[in-house]
């Protein structure tokens, strides 16, 4: 019986480590940035073209290598951070396994630049598919020179699942932001298809922070500050009223390196409990220094998973860090004495005598002498006229003030038309008419199914939530907020697809400042954006003027709306067309949907209703939520057996 098993060839384990440590063209840039910082760069310029796709270029002015190291760097597990075992424990550099060269040569096709600054001459090396094709001396400036050209050349199927530009852009900037955010003492320089995107010289951390974020932030921040035997934590923390559902910026980094800390971010968020509404998130940068000795970088490939060895102390840590801070600078909820302006309250003196109060009255007031010549303190009063009639005008105004809404006028059924109800508009409720593209044959015509709502029903409200009305099987509940998602999600839909999105200009247009990430996406799906309603203009910087919003979503917030929309699609991750414009349409409809505790009018109802049997699956939501549920006539009879 022959051996079966045998030793893979280097290209192929190099191909293989590939996929763990380089996944797309950001984890090309992280780990060659990473190297740059530990040569010990001051600068470091990144240039990139389709995404990565094409090409990437990393340059920097750091210590170089010799040409005997340029050749082995590109070796499986050459690396000049550790000699032994115990090097593991004491790590303060980033990049240590030496894998990423190496797994970089293997998908791609790499050309290095180096020097070192002592050396006249640098060594130019050429290679593809981790074979080596040139090697030779050249002029070139101090420091390395990284061009990375066509990734994944040799591997399609790898090359196949890599994302639209617009998603690798995101993630290289993401990857590119946390990089900066630890290294405030270097320069960075990012480009993208020639146009300049980061332009952060050396500065401190707080002005990073905010020029790679925005300078907005800058009046939302509490500093953060404690050195203890066990752990130094420092950075910045967001004021409870920056708290915001999607878009937080959360940042966790220790000795110099980025990491998730599931465990930790509960510590920070337990710091903030009944100062921010539940589910939402607030914005942090926490940086901890401890001893390499203490943590384990070690536990996954891309080294963002650490562990600590004394977890639960270090949250106690970072939790009461988190809490003083917020304390110190007034975030936490107290009591004011406000003393400016008070009355000085005299104090008791014993040596003056107690003196009886004395009292001040017109002993000449006559309350039922009516002379007209006469005023308060002359002798007389004039009874003031009191215009009663006026009094009962105000009362009858009142009355039809608070008349039910039946009495107003609605517009006609038959009509059709769109207008969706705005939501936070407490003075003045707008009736909602929800929009259908049924017509009076195709409405009645629902009537005919057992489960659908019998012609001419009464509808009643429930609870400010719930439509309960009468159908042919039983009683049928439907839920007012999630019913009007399903209606309104398919009104934007049908204009998406036919790019009819009706657009209402607002008077003072509003500025929406995005990280160059979140812009990267935007830009993607600026037309989708223009489909259903928005009237979108760059300003460059990451910068748009929000100059229309769609019909029918006054009162919300165009700013936030824009930004939750952007945020859901870096979340999914979407490059399919028509799977991001459905994610805008779920995401406007939830934000325009009428809310829980709006009460309407029996028309209103009976508009929605329609509206929404009129929908393909009236059912469910979008996102696959119970819009409607029936209790069987025989269950209700049930109830009353006995």
């Amino acid at each position: 019986m022959s051996d079966i098993i045998h030793l893979l060839p280097d290209s192929v384990a190099n191909q293989i480590a590939a996929g763990e440590v380089i996944q797309r063209p950001a984890s090309v840039i992280k780990e060659l940035v990473e190297n740059a910082i530990d040569a010990g760069a001051q600068e470091i310029h990144v240039l990139v073209t389709d995404a990565g796709k094409t090409c990437i270029q990393v340059i920097d002015d750091g210590k170089g290598m010799s040409e005997t190291d340029a050749r082995l760097a590109f070796e499986r597990h050459a690396t000049s951070k550790i000699k032994e075992a115990a090097d593991l424990f004491a790590l303060r550099t980033m990049g240590f396994r030496g894998e990423a060269l190496a797994s970089i040569a293997a998908v791609a096709e790499v050309e290095l630049k180096t020097r070192m600054d002592d050396e006249e001459l640098g060594t130019r090396i050429v290679i593809a598919g981790s074979k080596v094709e040139s090697q030779e001396a050249v002029s070139c400036p101090k420091g390395s020179n990284f061009s990375i050209k066509n990734l994944f050349f040799n591997i399609p199927a790898r090359r196949k699942f890599l994302k639209a530009n617009s998603t690798e852009l995101s993630n290289i900037l993401t990857e590119f932001e946390r990089i900066a955010l630890v290294h405030p003492e270097v320069a960075f320089y990012l480009y993208s298809n020639d146009t300049e995107l980061f332009n952060l010289p050396v500065m401190p951390l707080r002005q990073r922070i905010l020029a790679v974020f925005g300078k907005k932030l800058n009046q939302h921040l509490l500093s953060v500050d404690v050195d203890t035997t066990m752990v130094k934590v420092s950075g910045f923390v967001a004021k409870p009223e920056t708290a915001r559902k999607k878009g937080a910026h959360q940042y966790f980094f220790v000795n110099g390196r980025y990491m998730r800390h599931p465990y930790f971010h509960k510590a920070v968020m337990d710091a903030y409990e009944q100062l921010i509404p539940a589910g939402e998130q607030i914005s942090y940068f926490i940086y901890f220094d401890v001893d390499p000795a203490n943590i384990d970088v070690n536990i996954h490939p891309t080294k963002t998973e650490i562990k600590f060895e004394n977890e639960q102390a270090i949250w106690q840590i970072l939790s009461a860090a988190v809490k003083e801070s917020l304390g110190k600078f007034n975030a936490v909820p107290s009591i004011d004495f406000d003393m400016e302006g008070m009355p000085d309250i005299p104090t008791f003196d014993q040596t003056r005598p107690i003196e009886p109060p004395k009292v001040h009255y017109n002993s000449d007031f006559n309350p039922f002498k009516t002379s007209s010549s006469s005023s308060y303190g002359g002798g007389g009063y004039s009874r003031p006229k009191v215009d009663w009639e006026g009094l009962y005008d105000g009362l009858e105004k009142a009355s039809k003030m608070n008349a039910p809404m039946e009495e107003e006028p609605f517009v006609d059924e038959t009509d059709w038309i769109s207008a969706s109800a705005p939501v936070n508009m407490p003075e003045e409720r707008t009736p909602y008419i929800a929009e259908t593209e049924m017509t009076p044959s195709s409405a009645a015509s629902l009537y005919t199914n057992e489960s659908a709502v019998e012609k001419g029903t009464q509808h009643f409200q429930f609870k400010g939530r719930f439509i309960l009305t009468s159908v042919k099987s039983g009683l049928m509940l439907i839920d007012q907020h999630r019913a009007h998602i399903r209606v309104l999600f398919e009104r934007y839909m049908s204009q998406i697809r036919q790019k009819q999105g009706v657009s209402q200009g607002v008077l003072f247009p509003e500025i929406v400042q995005l990280p160059a990430s979140e812009a990267a996406v935007l830009e993607s799906i600026l037309e989708d954006f223009s489909a259903v309603g928005f009237e979108l203009t760059p300003l460059g910087g990451g910068s748009y003027a929000i100059n229309g919003i769609p019909s029918g979503i006054e009162g919300l917030n165009p700013v936030e709306l824009v930004r939750n929309m952007v945020h859901t699609a870096m979340e999914k991750g979407n490059d399919v067309k028509e799977e991001v414009q459905t994610m805008l349409a779920l995401t406007l409809a939830k934000a325009a949907a009428i809310v829980y505790g709006q009460v309407l009018s029996n028309e209103e109802m009976v508009n929605l209703v329609d509206s929404l049997f009129a929908c393909p699956t009236p059912n469910y939501t979008p996102d696959g939520r119970t819009v409607l549920s029936t209790i069987k006539e025989e269950d209700i009879e049930k109830l009353f057996s006995r």
